[in-house]
C-alpha cells in the first residue's frame, strides 16, 4: 500500500507545474495504410483541379463578364446572409447556452437540422414557406406585393438558412466556454442585462463570433442546392459562383468550370488556414 501510494504521488504532477507534453506515439502499420489512403482520397481531387487548370488563359477567363458578375453577386449575397445570421444567430446561440427552458434540446436539434438536411430539400422547404403559395409567401405577396423566390433576396435567404447553424454552434460553444464570473461581477456592480451582454459577454466571445461568422460566410459562398431550388439560376440576379460552375460544365466548357472552381477552392483554403488555431488542434 505504501509503495503504491508513493508511486502515485511521484507520478502526479505538482500543483502549478507546466503540463507535460505527450510523447509522439508510433503509428501502427495497420492504421498507417488506411490513413494514407484516406488522405490521398481527399487530396487527389483537389490536386487534379489544380493540375488541370488552364493557367495560361486563367486571367482572361477570370475577367469575363459572366465570371465577374457571378463573383460579385456571390460576395454580396454571402456577406448579406452573414449579417442576417449574426443578427439572428447570436441571440439564438445565447438562448441555447444561457437560458433554461423546456424543450431546449429539441430546439438545439432543430437548429442543427440544416447541417445534415440535403440542400435541395431545404430549398423545397423554403418554397413551401416563402413561395407565392407558401405559408408566409402568399401573405407577403397579397399584402405587400413582395416575393422572395427567384430574386437576389431569395439567394440571401437560402444561403442564410443553410449557413446559420455554423454560426450558432460556434457562438454557443464560445458562450459555454466563457467565464461567467465576469458577467456575475457586472451584474453585482449594477449593470443591466443588455449592458452586460454588449459590454461583457460579447467581448468575451468575440473570437468565437468572428470564427463562426467566417465559417458562415464561407458556407454561404459555396451554397448551391437550396439556392438553385429556391432562387433559380438567372445570370446577374441569382447566379452565384457555384451555379455558374454548374452551368459552365453543363455547357461543355470544362476549363471554364475549373477556373471558377479554383476561385472557390482558394477562398476555402484561405479561410481554413486563417481559422486553424481555433478549429484545428495544433501539435
Amino acid at each position: 500500500m505504501t509503495s503504491t501510494g508513493a508511486h502515485d504521488t511521484a507520478a502526479r504532477p505538482e500543483p502549478g507545474a507546466p503540463p507535460r507534453r505527450r510523447r509522439a506515439q508510433r503509428v501502427p502499420a495497420a492504421l498507417l495504410g488506411p490513413a494514407l489512403l484516406g488522405l490521398l482520397f481527399l487530396v487527389l481531387p483537389l490536386a487534379g483541379l489544380v493540375l488541370r487548370a488552364p493557367w495560361a488563359s486563367l486571367p482572361q477567363r477570370l475577367t469575363e463578364p459572366g465570371a465577374l458578375t457571378a463573383l460579385r453577386l456571390s460576395l454580396q449575397t454571402a456577406t448579406a446572409a452573414t449579417v442576417v445570421c449574426l443578427l439572428l444567430g447570436v441571440p439564438l446561440a445565447w438562448l441555447l447556452a444561457r437560458a433554461r427552458f423546456p424543450g431546449r434540446r429539441l430546439v438545439r436539434a432543430l437548429v442543427t437540422v440544416p447541417l445534415v438536411l440535403p440542400p435541395v430539400v431545404g430549398g423545397v422547404a423554403l418554397l413551401l414557406v416563402f413561395g407565392r403559395r407558401g405559408l408566409l409567401g402568399e401573405w407577403l405577396d397579397s399584402t405587400f406585393g413582395f416575393t422572395l423566390p427567384f430574386t437576389t433576396t431569395g439567394v440571401v435567404v437560402a444561403e442564410a438558412f443553410v449557413a446559420m447553424p455554423f454560426l450558432v454552434i460556434a457562438v454557443e460553444g464560445a458562450l459555454r466556454g466563457a467565464d461567467a464570473r465576469y458577467e456575475e461581477a457586472a451584474a453585482t456592480l449594477g449593470a443591466g442585462r443588455w449592458t452586460t451582454f454588449t459590454h461583457v459577454t460579447l467581448p468575451l466571445v468575440a473570437p468565437g463570433v468572428a470564427a463562426g461568422a467566417v465559417l458562415c460566410w464561407a458556407r454561404a459562398l459555396g451554397e448551391f442546392g437550396a439556392t438553385i431550388t429556391f432562387a433559380g439560376n438567372y445570370p446577374g440576379i441569382t447566379q452565384t459562383m457555384p451555379l455558374a460552375v454548374y452551368q459552365t460544365i453543363e455547357g461543355g466548357d470544362l476549363d471554364g468550370a475549373v477556373v471558377l472552381s479554383l476561385v472557390l477552392l482558394t477562398v476555402s483554403v484561405a479561410i481554413l488556414a486563417g481559422l486553424r488555431d481555433k478549429w484545428i488542434t495544433s501539435s
